[in-house]
């Protein structure tokens, strides 16, 4: 049995930054990662915030486009823009193969093809099962802490203290074409990050995005719950048009299809048990008004490193109580008020374009919610509430 301080499961931009900068301060660190090569089979717009490269110490090069202008579309067929600084889009295979590729230089060990299957507890350590899928048969490591960042996928038994009940409700079923164009589109789209709120012939609720790249554009589309490949590529070949005709009118193209569960629902409640933490997508970090999930992830990534690290040092004897509460201070607020705010909506999907026509008359409350809350100051705290009552009460209008 393998034996390291720290062991992540998954390289996504959570787990990947954790190993990475756990690894910089002299944390023995292993990483596992299902896929054969990190970044693959990633379903992602890959919109980055504003300085995103500078806060995780990452290459300019990984960015494809950037985006200064966010658009938002609702039932009323309105278009309401809004200013985002200078967002960046990528792809996932860059943004994560960077990253493994920085925290591979750091000394940390990244075993891919390896399945995760589960972990008991062992004193005050984990022993953690993976399954080998380029030799075959099932392994295990013992470590001193754990990070699970396996998206998505996330599954715990029954009765551990991470299992969370609603966690299928808030799965979304996401289908993407990469399009590539023979021509470029017109100038603006390569500076607009698009989003799209609207229903379904059948009354569902549908996200539909499209992100520009450097040689294609990511459009592609989620609708909550369990929904057929077949009704999803259909709904997308609809929606696609309707962007062909404003950005790229009667220039030819190809696709590459992409098909996966993302999560929308509200946090995971607990997200340690003893040594073990959970962090990104599978931690429920993920903003359910946008999809936006990868500034989330990294930062729960940083988190965890900073809380082993801690431990290493001897700051903490807790790193993952610490790292939950730690984590539960920056995010925990906007995401579950963000669930509630896209649940309340969904309700009665016109209140969409009442949301988005008072950010567009409120440019300092919709720069605000583009911000983490654990730096607000008085003032700000009581400017939002007294504009979230304003809309609410133009919400509640017949």
């Amino acid at each position: 049995m393998q034996e390291v301080e720290f062991l992540v499961v998954g390289c996504g931009p959570a787990g990947g930054t954790a190993a990475r900068e756990a690894a910089r301060s002299g944390v023995d660190t292993m990483v596992l990662e299902r896929d054969p090569v990190v970044g693959a089979k990633r379903v992602c717009a890959a919109g980055l915030r504003p300085g995103f490269c500078e806060n995780f110490d990452l290459p300019r090069s990984i960015v494809h486009c950037d985006t200064p202008t966010l658009t938002m579309h609702g039932l009323s067929g309105k278009r309401y823009e809004f200013d985002v600084g200078t967002a960046h889009t990528t792809t996932r295979e860059e943004l994560d193969g960077t990253i493994a590729s920085l925290a591979r230089a750091e000394g940390v060990h990244i075993a891919t093809s390896t399945l995760y299957r589960g972990y008991v507890r062992d004193g005050d350590a984990t022993i953690v099962e993976y399954a080998d899928l380029k030799n075959g048969g099932r392994k295990k490591v013992r470590a001193q802490h754990v990070l699970l960042a396996q998206g998505s996928s996330a599954r715990f038994d029954a009765g551990s203290p991470l299992e969370y009940d609603a966690w299928q409700a808030g799965l979304i079923t996401c289908y993407q074409y990469r399009v590539y164009l023979d021509t470029p589109a017109i100038d603006a789209t390569y500076k607009t990050l698009e989003m799209h709120y609207y229903l379904t012939e059948t009354g569902r609720n549908v996200i539909a995005w499209m992100f520009p790249k450097r040689d294609h554009l990511s459009i592609g589309l989620g609708v909550a719950g369990k929904c057929s490949g077949k009704e999803l590529r259909a709904e997308l070949d609809a929606f696609l048009p309707s962007v062909a005709s404003r950005l790229f009118p009667g220039v030819g193209y190809t696709i590459r299809e992409e098909g996966n569960l993302l999560y929308g629902g509200a946090p995971r409640p607990c997200i340690s048990d003893g040594s073990v933490m959970v962090a990104g997508t599978a931690a429920g970090l993920v903003d359910a008004t946008t999809g936006e999930g990868i500034h989330e992830a990294a930062t729960s990534g940083r988190v965890a490193a900073e809380a082993v690290v801690a431990a290493k040092r001897g700051r903490t004897t807790s790193p993952a109580q610490k790292y939950e509460r730690d984590l539960k201070g920056i995010f925990y607020g906007r995401l579950r008020h963000r669930h509630k705010l896209m649940a309340f909506l969904e309700r009665r999907p016109v209140r969409f374009d009442v949301l988005f026509e008072h950010l567009a008359r409120t440019p300092r409350f919709a720069d605000m919610l583009q911000r983490d809350r654990n730096d607000y100051s008085v003032g700000e705290w009581a400017y939002l509430y007294a504009q979230a009552a304003l809309f609410s009460i133009r919400a509640f209008r017949p």
